[in-house]
């Protein structure tokens, strides 16, 4: 077995539960604008975020044109026009307060902190990022985070990893993990870059994209059982 040293969390989805998060920041958006929050909107939305979201993993459209228009195109589609700029500051002003935690995150890292080098690989904002980790008290373990906005590339792009790769003290992909839950982002950024990937998929889904992880793990903790052997050996 491969003995790890340096593993790289998502945040998103990985360690940070940005579904309910997400689903708090946009109630309160939607209801400041008058909307009556309901499945349909949320899935309304979300259809168009989510595309928005592949192509920019896709290097088609920029971090920009994501934030900007999103909520403009979605307003749009309501047959209401409104300042996508604003409204997306306003809607980030909501996500920033939210934290919900992954079950097990915590714990997890807590347990790793100290036996492994531990760093944060996400796409984002970096204000956003760091103001959700600061409160969910992850933060002080990690030992830098890499934001793709603060980086100019973003995941899977090999620049992207490259850019975080320069950047870790004696970087070895050989003894590197990338954990995340996204097959497009985090494990085809990993494979492109030379590094193993374990995929997070808490909901089994099926993978029919051809992306195939080192790893595939349900729950969190299922990761100390991947990293058992080297544990034991700095024990």
């Amino acid at each position: 077995m491969t003995h790890y040293r340096t593993l790289l969390f998502d945040i998103d989805d990985t360690l940070l539960d940005f579904g309910a998060t997400e689903q708090g920041a946009l109630r309160k958006l939607f209801e400041s604008e008058g909307l009556a929050v309901t499945t349909e909107l949320l899935q309304s939305y979300r259809k168009i975020n989510q595309g928005l979201w592949a192509a920019f993993e896709a290097g088609a459209v920029t971090r920009d044109e994501l934030f900007y228009t999103r909520f403009s195109r979605f307003f749009s589609e309501l047959g209401k026009e409104r300042d996508g700029v604003w409204l997306e500051h306003k809607y980030r002003s909501f996500l920033d307060e939210g934290h919900d935690m992954i079950e097990g995150a915590k714990d997890l890292i807590t347990r790793l902190h100290g036996n492994f080098d531990l760093y944060i690989v996400t796409n984002g904002l970096s204000l956003t990022q760091h103001r959700r980790l600061t409160a969910a008290g992850l933060l002080p373990y990690f030992k830098n985070v890499f934001v793709s906005e603060d980086t100019g590339y973003q995941k899977p792009m090999k620049e992207y990893f490259d850019y975080v790769i320069e950047r870790i003290p004696g970087f070895s992909a050989e003894t590197a993990l990338i954990i995340g839950d996204s097959l497009t982002a985090d494990i085809r950024g990993g494979n492109q870059a030379g590094i193993d990937t374990c995929w997070f998929n808490p909901h089994r889904k099926a993978n029919e994209t051809g992306i195939l992880p080192t790893y595939e793990i349900t729950y969190l903790d299922e990761l100390e059982g991947i990293l058992e052997t080297n544990l034991s050996k700095i024990r």
